[in-house]
């Protein structure tokens, strides 16, 4: 780690922060602040991953883009598979069964509550968490609190579990708590509940394995599950009473964490961290919708919209046409925006120069807009639109926390939309099941419905856990001419545009404020507050070159 300082006249000092590689996300991420004065004057976000998956489509089957396109990552590994499908379908004019509707639903709804939880406890709680505070914690003190906190979550031995970080400790070998900023004067958690959001990150690494399961079910494994096709799904022989028992049971053991530990823990977060309603926020949001509940394409669970300049209750209609995809500050070669279906994959590397070319991520843009997707865009959706499930859900947290819902603009409502949303998504789930079995005992077993491959171009729109997906493909000749995806990474870690409009995610780090250059866990904060996933964002790892890297103050 190396420091240094340059005089920026009557601004004061100011100094570079280059955090490379960012941990606890999925890819290589660098990120690259300007501090002057001990706030964030300039952010640059920068992907230093390629990986080409748009090229290596062309001029194969169709059929092939699912299967490829999913294994982009194995974090949220059924997203891309589903999109792939609905580009296909929509072009060759596929409709499929309300039957493989509900289990697409049910698909991937467990893999939201999955991703969801992980993302809270094991890659962005211990932004808010310092394990080592926990090691002071009263067990009994603890236990009381917990009771306090969530009286019908279940029993957990917190002797027990300071014991075992204790042994982490003594052995030097802190293993998932190893490389982190313990000790910072903005942890703000007593020992107490240092402990007790401890404890929950162990029992979480067991309920994402219940979560994990409820998708294998109907996926026949995980990750990369394989039932879901053009037409419809496969997975008739695992529609029997007994597997959608077990599925069943499954969700309301996950549903019960995220009602008895996950909202609980979130609340007690934001209660003890309000400057963060006021840190890290944007104000352009974007959503195209999912969860279809019936045969109607605009019945969802969420809602498609924009929202501009932080109006929450003025959602505009989203327009695909509005969409397009800057490359004048990426790597790629020109300097047009296009709509994905005209969009070009050309890489042309030029060296990382935050004045000119400096991610692999492409732009996108929304009528020249940048837009953050995801969580939080999803939940002001169905809250502007007045959806009952999101306005009760929304306003029981806020009571909850004493926030506002201008708040939710902010590092802090983004933390904590991913939390209400499993919530919403959990409930509506067990709906969807009933629906389910209802249909499959009244004899309507259908799945899937043929369907003819023609010459057309077609586009599919998903929400992935981490937000708004789009894939576009054309087909000639039963095979792939062009295919495009724009994801929610890119969508929110871009870089500027050929207007040198930031990204949503480097303008929400302008403003923050960093108490210790050389351990910058407010920056952290935001960046993992989007949970990236850089290999979705990039679509090659130098093995020359491996190497340990160190956060270095420039």
């Amino acid at each position: 780690m190396t420091a240094s300082e340059t005089d920026s006249g009557s601004e004061g000092t100011s100094r570079r922060i280059v955090i490379d590689p960012v941990s606890r996300i999925e890819g290589h991420l660098r990120v690259e602040v300007e501090v002057s004065n001990g706030t964030i004057g300039k952010a640059w976000s920068s992907a230093t991953l390629y990986r080409g998956i748009e090229s290596i489509l062309a001029g194969r089957d169709p059929h092939d883009a699912p299967l490829i396109t999913q294994r982009l990552c194995g974090v949220c590994t059924y997203v891309h598979q589903l999109c792939s499908i609905r580009a296909i379908e929509n072009a060759v004019g596929a409709d499929i069964p309300d039957n493989a509707r509900i289990v697409r639903n049910l698909s991937l709804g467990a893999q939201f509550m999955h991703d969801h939880i992980v993302h809270f406890f094991h890659l962005h709680g211990l932004d808010w968490v310092d394990i080592t505070s926990a090691l002071n914690a009263d067990p009994v003190a603890t236990e009381n609190l917990a009771l306090d906190v969530s009286p019908t979550a279940d029993t957990v031995d917190f002797a027990a579990v300071k014991s075992r970080v204790q042994g982490l400790v003594d052995t030097g070998n802190l293993g998932p708590f190893a490389n982190a900023y313990w000790g910072h004067s903005d942890y703000n958690l007593s020992p107490e509940e240092n402990l007790l959001v401890c404890a929950h990150y162990l029992s979480g690494l067991e309920l994402q394995l219940v979560a994990a399961r409820m998708m294998a079910i109907l996926g026949g494994k995980n990750p990369h599950p394989q039932s879901t096709i053009v037409g419809g799904v496969t997975c008739g022989g695992e529609l029997s009473p007994s597997r959608l028992g077990t599925f069943r049971d499954y969700l309301e053991q996950t549903r019960h964490f995220v009602n008895t530990v996950y909202l609980p823990d979130l609340k007690l977060v934001a209660s003890k961290y309000p400057q963060w309603a006021n840190v890290g926020g944007f104000s352009n949001f974007m959503a195209c919708g999912e969860f279809q509940q019936s045969g109607l394409p605009e019945d969802m669970l969420m809602p498609p919209g924009v929202i501009l300049n932080g109006d929450i209750f003025n959602v505009q209609p989203l327009d695909e046409s509005g969409i397009t995809e800057h490359v004048a500050r990426s790597w790629y070669s020109g300097t047009d925006d296009l709509h994905p279906l005209s969009g070009q994959t050309n890489p042309e590397f030029t060296g990382l120069n935050v004045e000119d070319r400096y991610s692999w991520f492409k732009a996108p843009r929304y009528d020249g807009a940048a837009m953050e997707v995801g969580p939080l865009a999803r939940v002001l959706m169905g809250y502007g639109l007045g959806k009952p499930e999101f306005v009760d859900t929304v306003q029981n947290f806020l009571l909850a926390t004493g926030l506002s819902e201008a708040d939710l603009l902010s590092t802090l409502g983004r933390t904590a939309a991913r939390g209400l949303e499993t919530a919403i998504i959990g409930n509506a789930m067990t709906g969807w099941l009933d629906q389910l079995e209802s249909n499959l005992s009244s004899g309507n077993k259908e799945i899937y419905r043929n369907y003819d491959m023609k010459t057309n171009s077609g586009r599919g729109f998903l929400e992935a856990p981490r937000g708004a997906l789009g894939h576009w493909i054309s087909i000639e000749n039963n095979a792939t001419s062009r295919y495009q995806m724009v994801v929610p990474t890119t969508w929110n870690l871009g870089p500027r545009c050929v207007d040198s409009i930031p990204g949503p995610m480097e303008q929400a780090l302008v403003g923050v404020p960093v108490a210790d250059p050389e351990n910058p866990v407010e920056i952290l904060r935001v960046i993992h507050s989007f949970d990236p996933c850089v290999a979705c964002g990039v679509h090659v790892i130098d093995l020359d070159n491996n190497k340990t890297y160190e956060i270095k103050v420039i």
